[in-house]
C-alpha cells in the first residue's frame, strides 16, 4: 500500500524550493554534502554568529570555530542547548550522527567525538546550511 504524501510536507517543500538555490536546497533540505575546501566558510575568520540558512536561527558562534583540517567549517559547540538537534545516520554504509537545525530540521552536517576541548566534539557543518551575520567592527 502506497503512503499518501503529507500536504503540509509538500507545501513546505515548495516554500524551500522557492527560497533556496539548487545547491543550498540539496544540502539543507535533502541532506547533501558540499565539496570540501571549496565552500564559503571553511577558512572564514570573520567574527560573528552563524545562522541557519533556512530559518535564520542562530546555531554557532565564530568563537567556537576552529580549523579541523576537514575542509568544512568546524565548531566545538553550538550557541547553546536546544539550537542543534541530532539523529543517527546510517547512510553511505557508515555510522554517523547527523546534526540539524532544531527549529526547522535543516541538515547541517555531522558531529564527531574528535574535537578539541572543552567539549571534545567536532560539529562538521556545510557552509551551504549557514549564513554568517558578522559582528560590527570595533573602532579600537
Amino acid at each position: 500500500m502506497m503512503k499518501k504524501a503529507d500536504p503540509q510536507q509538500s507545501d513546505d517543500n515548495d516554500i524551500w524550493l522557492n527560497k533556496l538555490d539548487e545547491e543550498t536546497y540539496r544540502v539543507a533540505r535533502e541532506g547533501g554534502t558540499e565539496q570540501a575546501f571549496a565552500n564559503k566558510y571553511h577558512d572564514c575568520k570573520t567574527s560573528g554568529t552563524y545562522h541557519c540558512i533556512c530559518c535564520s536561527e542562530p546555531l554557532f558562534h565564530s568563537s567556537a570555530k576552529y580549523d579541523s583540517g576537514s575542509g568544512w567549517p568546524s565548531f566545538y559547540a553550538p550557541v547553546g542547548d536546544g539550537y542543534v538537534s541530532a539523529r543517527e545516520d546510517h547512510s553511505h554504509r557508515m555510522h554517523r550522527v547527523e546534526i540539524l537545525c532544531a527549529k526547522c530540521d535543516a541538515h547541517l552536517g555531522h558531529v564527531f567525538p574528535d574535537g578539541p576541548e572543552p567539549t571534545g566534539l567536532r560539529y562538521c557543518v556545510n557552509s551551504a546550511s549557514l549564513d554568517l551575520k558578522a559582528e560590527p567592527k570595533s573602532d579600537k
